[in-house]
């Protein structure tokens, strides 16, 4: 009965396949970890490892992380896994077949990914005070120590994809850009021409944060720096009151921005339902409000007479600005001839 129980364990020991070649021939690109299919097989003592360029490969021990492995060829035995070897209690006359979990790792750069912000972020800013910016840009990174990144990120698995990656490393991002944009010291009209800075800020406080996952982050860009639709608009306001010329206040502005708008109704200013008296009735009162004077308040009353020239330049300004029609600006531009002839 013993003969027999041997010779059916004998039996079994031949037919069972033995691994002697381990290797990840083909990755693909987006594939980060890689586990070498084992099933119920043992690796031969004495099996080749081919480690490829932009790989490591990882020995792992009933969960727990043993022997490192670079790129190279490597025979393995007790010498060549000394971790794994302390593990099992073996010593370095073991010749037997063993089981253990083996890891690949893709350490290429992983190039090109996007980040953006999902939601303004709230930053302080010297000339605005409290703003909401948007932000865009490029990162790039490649897994630096593959045990770290095997214990805080992958696990156990039997592929794990950059896509899985993508989502946290966003979030990483995204908590470390407010404070990097907070303490820059650069106002928002700025940061277009200070982009560089603000990326080797970015790169400064996300290092540390992506050493934590086994990772390297090999570079950062900022691309844009956006405000909110509304903030926008009223800044680009703000920037065509500086290109129109100074008009005072910005009441002013919106009058004279009104303007080409009561012109494309029928009969243009005049068909504003006053007939022509009224049309240039307002080319004056838009005269007067360049000289200050048309407004019943004391600090337009006490203010010195403009220069008729700077008048008729602001005008001429409007005009080619598409702001006010010929009509207006023949209108006031009489009215401003009046005054200066007497």
């Amino acid at each position: 009965m013993a003969t027999l129980k041997k010779e059916i364990n004998m039996l079994n020991f031949i037919r069972k396949q033995f691994i002697d070649v381990i290797q990840w021939e083909n990755p693909d690109e987006d594939t980060l970890v890689w586990r070498f299919p084992i099933a119920d097989q043992e690796i031969q003592n004495g099996a080749s490892l081919t480690v490829r360029e932009s790989q490591a490969a990882v020995f792992v021990d009933e969960g727990v992380v043993a022997d490192v492995f670079l790129p190279g060829r490597y025979t393995l035995n007790t010498k060549t896994l000394p971790v794994l070897t302390n593990l099992r209690n073996w010593d370095k006359f073991f010749q037997s077949p063993f089981k253990s979990d083996v890891y690949f790792f893709n350490t290429r750069q992983q190039l090109g990914k996007r980040w953006g912000t999902a939601q303004p972020v709230t930053v302080r800013d010297t000339d605005f005070g409290m703003v909401q910016l948007r932000a865009f840009g490029m990162y790039s990174y490649r897994i630096a120590q593959p045990d770290v990144f095997f214990k805080e990120v992958s696990g156990v698995v039997e592929r794990y994809s950059g896509n899985d990656l993508e989502t946290q490393l966003r979030n990483t991002v995204m908590t470390q850009m407010a404070a990097a944009f907070g303490t820059s010291n650069i106002p928002f009209l700025d940061m277009a021409a200070n982009q560089v800075l603000l990326s080797q800020a970015m790169v400064e406080k996300l290092q540390p944060a992506f050493a934590a996952l086994g990772l390297a982050l090999e570079s950062f860009t900022v691309e844009s720096v956006t405000l909110p639709e509304n903030v926008q608009q009223a800044l680009d306001k703000r920037m065509s009151m500086n290109i129109v010329g100074d008009l005072g206040t910005y009441t002013q502005y919106q009058t004279a921005e009104s303007i080409p708008l009561a012109a494309q109704n029928e009969g243009g200013l005049a068909g504003m339902g006053a007939g022509m008296g009224v049309g240039v009735g307002i080319g004056q009162a838009m005269a007067g409000a360049m000289s200050n004077t048309a407004a019943p308040n004391v600090q337009a009353a006490s203010a010195p007479a403009a220069d008729p020239n700077a008048k008729l330049a602001q005008l001429k300004t409007m005009l080619d600005n598409g702001l006010i029609t010929q009509a207006d600006y023949d209108s006031a531009k009489e009215q401003v001839l009046k005054q200066l002839l007497g």
